[in-house]
């Protein structure tokens, strides 16, 4: 009779992450260039001169270009080629409709289900942030900031809230960049932090929840109906100045 093979359990030895492959290295690095605006939006990218900056071929190039324009970092035109994503006045203001309604709800739920490490891993991220405004470190705190966002679906317990967000969340990283440069915008965000925050651990949701809809709505605000395209906006600005 064949001996039955040994199973073997807890031996200690960890599994080996697969590195990631080329593609995968492109696309992140390419995705983290456009949320802290290294690529500007609307800036046309050609797939030759990234593969050159890179030092890859066009392959992963295409290939990291195309899940971006699934993600909605990257628009693809026929004949004209790829840029960054720009969003129109009313397409901020459909971002923060939706910003509302998910981070509203998924406040409410964590609030409820799991107010205590919910608030503790939220004054971690303060924390962090507070570190990072002392040393002049923006896209550390920006990084930090979106963040603090999502740790309201990491601790609200709904797969779909939190799936629906981290669909946008580039996106929305990436709109927190490009207003980082306006006047005061940055100071008083993070005042807004450490009020959400106190307010949590107080599990207060009524008033987080009105200090978060005047948080997000200073993004709306932002810009008027007027604006077909707030990055051409901007530039306009700037060279005027």
């Amino acid at each position: 009779m064949a001996d039955k093979p040994k199973i073997y359990r807890n031996s200690g030895v960890r599994r080996i992450e697969r590195p990631k492959s080329l593609a995968q290295t492109v696309l992140s690095h390419l995705r983290t260039s456009i949320i802290h605006g290294d690529l500007e939006l609307g800036q046309p990218l050609s797939e030759r001169q990234l593969a050159d900056d890179l030092g890859v071929s066009k392959t992963p190039v295409r290939e990291a270009l195309a899940q971006l324009r699934n993600e909605g970092l990257v628009l693809i035109y026929p004949q004209r080629g790829a840029f960054v994503f720009t969003l129109s006045a009313r397409e901020v203001h459909e971002i923060c409709e939706f910003r509302s309604a998910v981070e509203a709800a998924a406040l409410k739920l964590a609030i409820s289900r799991n107010p205590e490490t919910f608030a503790a891993d939220l004054g971690a991220v303060v924390t962090e942030m507070t570190a990072a405004q002392q040393r002049g470190d923006q896209r550390a705190y920006l990084e930090l900031d979106t963040r603090f966002h999502a740790t309201f679906l990491e601790h609200c317990g709904n797969s779909y809230l939190r799936d629906a967000y981290e669909r946008n969340v580039g996106k929305i990283a990436a709109l927190r960049t490009h207003l980082a440069t306006k006047p005061l915008h940055t100071k008083m965000s993070f005042r807004e932090h450490r009020q959400m925050l106190e307010t949590v651990r107080q599990r207060d949701l009524a008033a987080t929840l009105a200090i978060l809809d005047v948080h997000i709505g200073r993004t709306r605000e932002t810009y008027s109906a007027e604006i077909e395209d707030i990055a051409a906006a901007d530039k306009e600005v700037a060279e005027a100045m």
